[in-house]
């Protein structure tokens, strides 16, 4: 099964502030995510992270990376894509982009909403958080996978393609 999530911000306080989120801690909060992505991703999985996976600071890894720290702890392979926020955390993702091809479609991911491609009908994207679901221009639809959109899961593709859908025929998600 192939999921797209983005923006835990693994040991990040502040985000609990900026994104609303609805925990006290940073651990609560990293606890959380880690169960909700081990309940839905399997070991055999592909996991499609667009960007901002953990803070550069984290005391629950005083030794080696936040990166390996938090990675260690989750299912699946995992494709990064780079965020804005990835950078001194102990991991540099060399992809900047990608596409990738489900059902006839190709669809292009990347971290933030503005550098969408219109050369494709679905974008995946992350960065704003709980800011909105989706976007459409013309006929390019952005569809935000982070955390903040999605019960602090990730989501499969079937679930994207079925959002795709009723964002195509014009209904709310």
């Amino acid at each position: 099964m192939n999921w797209f999530t983005s923006d835990t911000h693994f040991g990040h306080f502040n985000i609990i502030e900026y994104a609303k989120r609805p925990y006290k801690t940073v651990q609560f909060m990293d606890e959380v995510l880690i169960n909700n992505w081990n309940e839905k991703v399997q070991p055999q999985d592909t996991v499609y992270f667009l960007g901002d996976f953990c803070f550069k600071r984290c005391a629950e890894a005083p030794e080696g990376s936040p990166f390996e720290y938090y990675r260690s702890k989750l299912n699946g392979s995992i494709v990064f894509i780079q965020g804005n926020h990835d950078h001194s955390n102990g991991f540099k993702p060399i992809l900047q982009n990608g596409v990738i091809e489900y059902g006839g479609e190709r669809i292009f991911l990347v971290h933030k909403p503005e550098h969408y491609n219109p050369k494709y009908a679905i974008n995946l994207v992350g960065h704003v958080h709980d800011e909105w679901k989706f976007q459409k221009y013309d006929t390019t639809i952005l569809l935000n996978v982070g955390v903040d959109q999605w019960g602090f899961k990730p989501i499969n593709i079937h679930t994207i393609m079925k959002a795709v859908a009723r964002i195509r025929k014009g209904y709310a998600l």
